[in-house]
């Protein structure tokens, strides 16, 4: 059964290698990936530091509910989740995604607009390392580990665990979030 999954992205500084690896996980196995931003339009890649492609948006994230989405995908890059964090819609959307129970995946930068959420206390995940003070000040267990799987919260550190990444992402949607660790 094809499953939708919303990716919540800024207009701008999205790593991205870190939105297009785990859109073709979700459309090669089958499902809908639909992006979401707080703007219209289309957004602004990035590989690192240099610009990347850009990718139309679907739906605002004004006109977007969770309850429309089966599972949450938050790309990193330093600029986007920054971004992000500051649009209450899209924070408001996190928090509502996490609280439902369904997946929530998000990599290197991204848990910054967890933070935001106020969603992390008591959650073990990991991210880029900057991140690890953030994280643990809103509550959060920060480990340095390549793939953190704690109930529906996915987090990774980086790029080059995109495998892990992807692969739990789609297992997610196969076969619904893990139960909680303790």
């Amino acid at each position: 059964m094809s499953k939708r999954v919303a990716f919540l992205v800024a207009s701008e500084g999205i790593e991205q290698v870190e939105l297009t690896d785990p859109w073709k996980a979700v459309t090669d196995a089958g499902h809908e990936a639909v992006l979401v931003s707080p703007e219209s339009g289309e957004v602004q890649m990035f590989n690192h530091l240099d610009m990347g492609d850009t990718q139309p948006v679907d739906v605002t994230v004004a006109d977007a509910k969770a309850d429309d989405f089966d599972a949450l995908v938050l790309p990193g890059g330093v600029a986007n989740p920054d971004n992000l964090r500051t649009h209450e819609d899209a924070v408001a959307f996190a928090r509502d995604f996490v609280a439902s129970g369904k997946p929530v995946a998000a990599i290197c930068h991204a848990p910054w607009t967890l933070v935001e959420a106020g969603v992390l206390k008591g959650r073990r995940l990991t991210s880029w390392p900057s991140l690890q003070t953030d994280i643990r000040n809103a509550g959060g267990d920060w480990v340095d580990e390549s793939l953190v799987v704690d109930g529906n919260l996915i987090t990774s550190r980086k790029p080059d665990d995109l495998p892990d990444f992807c692969g739990a992402v789609v297992e997610a949607l196969e076969h619904g979030a893990a139960a909680r660790s303790a």
